[in-house]
């Protein structure tokens, strides 16, 4: 499942990543995205959005996973998987909240959870869409989710927790398009030396974006979008 990246460098590559993921999530040049946009703007067509879900894992996992699409009440679930998997489409509102990015209605974020990450991550995923679709600020949406936290509502990363992000059709960021195929891991807090994370030759990278999630955000770059095409890595 843990495909290495191929080539030379690994460790530029995972440099390379790091940085893309910032600047496609938590860009620090000035943007127009200053407020949400009308609704309709996140909104997709149905059948659209399913296959877009579907693209974020190979066949093989997307294809008896649950996929669950953004409606104007949050998110619903359209196909009841077998696996335990959950394939969706994120929105910009799931980036770190000092984002310029927060509301850029083009982002799409096609993400399959596991079956540990379904039941902890997508936690998140859900409430912040409830915050967003019921009008709140990002101060409120932060506060909330804070508050939330400390009443032990939202759950601790259940362990091997982790998802697929292996999409070519998903659009990360102005300037980011889809980015790179890659796996991601959600472990409780730790530190980034504890997986290897960005050290020269390892193909880990520590995503050190600050979010109130509690997890430590662990990437692994793979050679492969979902559909079997090769991905470029550097």
């Amino acid at each position: 499942m843990k495909t290495r990246c191929a080539g030379p460098s690994a460790g530029a590559v995972a440099r390379a990543l790091v940085l893309s993921m910032l600047g496609g999530f938590a860009a620090v040049r000035a943007g127009p995205y200053e407020r949400m946009a009308p609704l309709d703007a996140y909104l997709m067509d149905s059948s659209a959005e399913v296959a877009l879900a579907r693209s974020a894992a190979p066949p093989s996992i997307s294809d008896k996973a649950t996929i669950m699409t953004l409606q104007r009440q949050g998110y619903q679930t359209v196909v009841s998987g077998s696996n335990g998997f959950t394939c969706l489409v994120e929105r910009a509102w799931m980036s770190p909240f000092g984002s310029t990015e927060f509301w850029n209605p083009k982002m799409r974020g096609p993400d399959c959870y596991n079956p540990a990450a379904t039941k902890s991550g997508l936690a998140y995923a859900v409430r912040r869409t409830q915050l967003v679709l019921a009008g709140k600020t990002k101060e409120q949406m932060l506060e909330e989710l804070r508050a939330a936290l400390a009443r032990k509502e939202l759950p601790e990363p259940a362990p091997g927790a982790m998802s697929f992000m292996m999409s070519k059709d998903g659009y990360l960021g102005d300037g980011q398009g889809h980015w790179h195929s890659h796996l991601m891991f959600y472990v409780p807090k730790v530190a980034a030396a504890s997986w290897g994370a960005n050290l020269p030759g390892s193909p880990v990278v520590l995503d050190d974006r600050e979010v109130p999630e509690p997890n430590t955000l662990f990437l692994v770059p793979v050679a492969h979008w979902s559909d079997g095409t090769a991905s470029a890595t550097h």
